[in-house]
């Protein structure tokens, strides 16, 4: 989650800054290197509790969810992210959520009010909050956004996997792959 101190609905975004930060002047570094890969952060209104995100993610990408559309975990953040940052929309919010299940992940509506029930219930809540808790003591996970990176052969982990936090240019990510492919040759 972004900020678990984040009231459940989610805050006005100038005021939210404030009270944390004194000011948003922070985010305008960060929108600008965001324009620079195609992230023009146009309407940015609100900053969310993401617990709700978290939990829609989880329940589109169970591997046990009997659907016909299957979103990718990347899918499901692009179009949470688009809501958020470019459609000004509150992400915190069961309808919101439903609105971008349906509209944009494929989710049909008989299926909409069994989500809706799940994320008006906090039914996998629970299991956000821990796979979070874990990451952050795996990884000394204290911000967003964090990648894990690491390799397998077989199911089973080859070294250990490279963490870092902070926005990335995809610079950033060819230089690690890198890094890693050479330590990782055998």
């Amino acid at each position: 989650m972004i900020d678990p101190g984040t009231k459940p609905e989610g805050e006005e975004f100038e005021a939210y800054n404030v009270r944390r930060w004194g000011s948003s002047g922070w985010t305008h570094s960060l929108k600008r290197s965001g324009r620079q890969v195609g992230a023009n952060f146009n309407d940015w209104k609100t900053w969310p509790n993401t617990l709700k995100c978290h939990q829609l993610i989880a329940y589109l990408t169970d591997p046990n969810r009997q659907a016909n559309n299957k979103p990718t975990t990347s899918e499901c953040n692009a179009a949470i992210f688009d809501a958020m940052y470019e459609q000004g929309e509150n992400v915190s919010l069961t309808d919101t959520l439903i609105k971008i299940a349906t509209k944009q992940l494929g989710v049909s509506e008989n299926e909409a009010e069994q989500l809706k029930a799940h994320l008006e219930s906090n039914a996998g809540s629970k299991a956000v909050i821990k796979e979070i808790q874990s990451g952050r003591k795996k990884y000394n996970i204290s911000g967003v956004p964090f990648f894990v990176i690491g390799a397998s052969q077989g199911g089973r982990p080859i070294g250990r996997p490279y963490g870092f936090s902070g926005a990335q240019d995809s610079d950033t990510f060819q230089k690690i792959f890198s890094e890693l492919s050479e330590v990782l040759e055998y």
